[in-house]
């Protein structure tokens, strides 16, 4: 391989974006390129009447900021049109004369250069002297656009298997939920129907204050972050109190197969209101505030397997979000939730039945969740290994005829 090897500085002009707040307008007519439009791939986009920062066709665009671990550091965007976008604070663009645009964005997006600043614990912020000192692969022009070729065909056909893999996982959860919507829609003659409140008490969370906590230790408090999508997740944002909470605050302790629900989220989207069971654990976790615990009054009345299923029901959840306050941020009541509606039969032999088909049907589903997932995993990786190729000179010339 006998390509040259310059920095990103030497070959390209670099330019920082300008910040948008006092700008956005949603008649603008510029899109704002910011994080959460290159991570969207351009699907999601603000908009300013003046371009703080135009951009022209075959811009290359690149995310400097990204959480820790994060999925949109040093994501690129290849801009496709003149007169149409306008660039964000902690956004860059480039511009050269001396490379195929695809060329470059393929070899600058993500690149594992840029990754590599990423220390897992903090924000990650590019620089611009790093970025500029990034190595790049300078094959001619001729060899640029024949990799492209190669780049662009194979991308195709890995991206259409990623796309029917991610809508057979999409099917498989619909399946699920629909299932359990229809369960609780068709009740049967020997149902009854009861308010929330007539079978559930609610415990509230304590106002753990954000001083106490400390490092690590055996002790940590359930937060809202920690019930996303209705899964538990104790390494989400992890936060650890010293081992004597778990005595002092014992009545916030939390057992196997406790159920527990988020309280407050943002208002118009649908990210609280999650239910979890807790799991058989080996560490003491305490109940946050705005996580409430559902108190079952008489497990002889309603199974709590039952409960927990009705819980996750679309059927629960239209009405619950109907009942949350607030202007940006949405809260949900406990005394509010007590007066919601839910039906179940009354025979404890049938509520069994219910949720043994439930039960089966949602490990089937998670084992379908699992194979597509690990699909979409082995893609992502086969598209890393096909440029890593491609950047290494490993491509064959028989391919690049």
């Amino acid at each position: 391989m006998n390509w040259e090897i310059k920095k990103l500085g030497d070959v390209c002009e670099f330019y920082n974006g300008k910040a948008h707040e006092k700008s956005i307008d949603e008649n603008g007519k510029y899109k704002v390129v910011n994080s959460k439009f290159v991570s969207s791939n351009g699907t999601k986009a603000k908009r300013t009447q003046t371009a703080q920062f135009p951009l022209f066709k075959d811009d290359i665009v690149m995310v400097m900021s990204d959480v820790p671990n994060g999925k949109t550091l040093a994501k690129c965007f290849l801009i496709d049109k003149d007169n149409t976008y306008s660039l964000n604070q902690r956004v860059c663009a480039f511009r050269t004369t001396n490379f195929d645009k695809r060329f470059l964005f393929y070899q600058l997006n993500r690149n594992q250069y840029f990754l590599n600043y990423n220390n897992g614990e903090n924000q990650s912020n590019l620089r611009k002297g790093d970025i500029l000192d990034c190595p790049l692969f300078v094959p001619s022009i001729k060899e640029q656009q024949q990799i492209v070729a190669i780049l662009d065909k194979a991308f195709t056909v890995i991206d259409k298997a990623k796309t029917n893999a991610q809508q057979n996982l999409l099917n498989a959860k619909e399946l699920f939920e629909s299932y359990l919507q229809n369960v609780f829609e068709n009740k049967g003659d020997d149902w009854v129907e009861k308010t929330l409140g007539e079978v559930v008490d609610f415990f509230n969370g304590f106002a753990f204050k954000s001083k106490d906590a400390i490092e690590y230790s055996n002790t940590q408090v359930i937060r809202m972050g920690n019930l996303y999508k209705n899964r538990l997740n104790l390494d989400r944002k992890s936060v650890f109190y010293p081992e004597e909470f778990s005595r002092y605050f014992k009545k916030y302790l939390l057992k196997e197969n406790d159920l527990i629900i988020s309280l407050t989220g943002t208002t118009g989207k649908e990210d609280y209101g999650y239910t979890v069971k807790i799991p058989k654990t080996e560490r003491k976790l305490l109940l946050n505030q705005r996580i409430a615990k559902f108190i079952i009054k008489d497990e002889s009345i309603i199974l709590r397997d039952l409960l927990f299923r009705f819980l996750l029901s679309r059927t629960f959840l239209d009405e619950l979000y109907k009942t949350a306050n607030g202007t940006r941020q949405a809260n949900l009541s406990t005394e509010t939730m007590k007066g919601l509606s839910i039906s179940f039969p009354k025979s404890i032999k049938e509520q069994q039945q219910i949720v043994k088909k439930l039960n089966s049907l949602s490990a089937e589903t998670k084992k379908l969740e699992i194979i597509y997932q690990q699909k979409i995993n082995d893609l992502e990786e086969l598209k890393k290994s096909v440029l890593q190729k491609a950047f290494y000179g490993e491509l064959t010339q028989k391919e690049l005829v």
